[in-house]
């Protein structure tokens, strides 16, 4: 198989990110705004060290944040496409359709550490993390990355429309992301919400982050987190690809385009 193709669609997607300078620079105010007035004003509430380990503590959570959110924002071009007739010149390349989905979500894994190497590089002008700890957030937060990007493909191929997977997207993106133990420890939770803490594959992503700041106490050993990640993300991309390549997905594609001509 030619990856020409591949190169082509990851091209696009991470030419598209670094001319939208507007859209990297907004990306990193939701972190800061979470970061420095959440964090200041939770923190505002505790002690002396206690003040400054909170926000030690929020800081893979507002990394991992970062990456969920570019990750899922990114996937979306998978439905833009498909609504925009884009997605029918990508059907009739000489690659398997499957590959189309493989190539969405590189770029939005690359899309995802771009935005979280940017924070990383704000958060080290701020003196909010050291270098070591700065370099030592990199591959847990690829392996989250990896894992965001999954979960967004997986929303895309089943939502039929923009509106349709922006809905999806808020009823799961704040669950995902509030029970993940990014802003605060999960072991004190109810039972009930501990259990959906334990099914939520982004709390292992969140978790694999902290092991990277030794301040900052763990709910899971590494190699749960990293074996849960690769489980998840493995099973999710399969599943993303197969349904992508239903011919039943791509009737209402080709249907439409007879339609309008």
């Amino acid at each position: 198989m030619s990856w020409r193709p591949v190169k082509a669609v990851v091209g696009r997607e991470m030419s598209k990110l670094f001319r939208q300078r507007a859209r990297l620079i907004s990306s990193m105010v939701r972190p800061m705004i979470w970061l420095l007035v959440i964090g200041s004003g939770v923190g505002s509430m505790l002690q002396g060290p206690e003040q400054q380990g909170y926000l030690n503590f929020l800081v893979p959570g507002i990394l991992a944040m970062t990456l969920l959110f570019a990750a899922l924002l990114s996937a979306l071009t998978l439905v833009y496409d498909k609504e925009f007739g884009v997605m029918r010149m990508m059907m009739i390349a000489p690659i398997a359709h499957y590959w189309i989905v493989l190539a969405k979500l590189i770029a939005a894994t690359l899309t995802a550490m771009v935005q979280a190497s940017l924070l990383l590089v704000l958060l080290l002008v701020l003196g909010l993390v050291s270098i070591k700890i700065a370099l030592s957030l990199l591959l847990p937060a690829v392996l989250t990355a990896i894992c965001c990007a999954a979960i967004g493909g997986l929303i895309a191929v089943y939502s039929k429309s923009i509106d349709n997977f922006a809905v999806i997207m808020n009823f799961f993106i704040f669950p995902v992301f509030f029970l993940s133990g990014a802003l605060y420890p999960v072991n004190q939770l109810p039972d009930y919400l501990h259990y959906i803490v334990l099914v939520n594959p982004f709390s292992y992503g969140v978790d694999l982050l902290k092991h990277a700041v030794p301040s900052v106490a763990t709910d899971f050993s590494v190699m749960t987190d990293i074996t849960v990640l690769l489980g998840f993300s493995a099973v999710a991309i399969a599943i993303a690809c197969w349904q992508f390549s239903r011919e039943s997905v791509h009737e209402p594609l080709f249907h439409r385009a007879t339609k309008s001509s």
